[in-house]
């Protein structure tokens, strides 16, 4: 004899669906509010607005990086990030190095801006990617290792978030930050 089917149980399964939706829409919310950074860290914008450009090659005894080195390492990295997370054939750099430009300068203002420009893109890109209800964040990226959309996003906000902490510190340094 089988058991008797609750009428319910359809309840509690379609209940229980919409609350996993409305958690993963929630997940998405806070990813997205982490890359743009302003809670537990500045905005980009914030980072770079004013920055003085016969600073931006400049280095500051104790500190590794030039303001440049920094934002064109952030932006190669986070395309990299973006890449490795929307398309399959995504080759990364093969060294280290080659996320770092070779000149502690832009060579122009133009450069500079290009960089700027490029990072906000691919920002927003990975923002729509995580925003989109057909990405699955949990999903393993082919070719990734395990690697998942989802750990992506949290590798690229934390990366972005210690980079422009080192911009902060270096716009300090160079009495280049505008304190409260």
């Amino acid at each position: 004899m089988k058991p008797k089917k609750h009428a319910r149980s359809g309840t509690k399964r379609r209940g229980h669906q919409a609350g996993a939706a409305a958690n993963i829409k929630v997940l998405r919310a806070h990813l997205v509010s982490l890359l743009k950074g302003g809670a537990a860290h500045v905005h980009f914008d914030d980072a770079i607005s004013g920055f003085p450009p016969a600073r931006r090659g400049a280095y500051v005894q104790g500190l590794p990086h030039t303001a440049w080195q920094l934002i064109e390492h952030v932006r190669i990295a986070q395309w990299d990030i973006l890449e490795f997370s929307r398309n399959p054939r995504h080759v990364s750099p093969e060294s280290s190095d080659e996320y770092w430009p070779k000149s502690p300068l832009p060579r122009d203002d133009a450069a500079w801006k290009k960089s700027v420009a490029s990072f906000k893109k691919d920002l927003q890109a990975m923002i729509r990617l995580i925003e989109n209800p057909r990405t699955d964040l949990f999903a393993r990226i082919p070719r990734g290792q395990g690697k998942t959309i989802l750990r992506e996003a949290f590798v690229l906000a934390d990366h972005n978030s210690y980079h422009l902490g080192q911009l902060i510190d270096l716009r300090r340094a160079l009495g280049a930050w505008p304190e409260a």
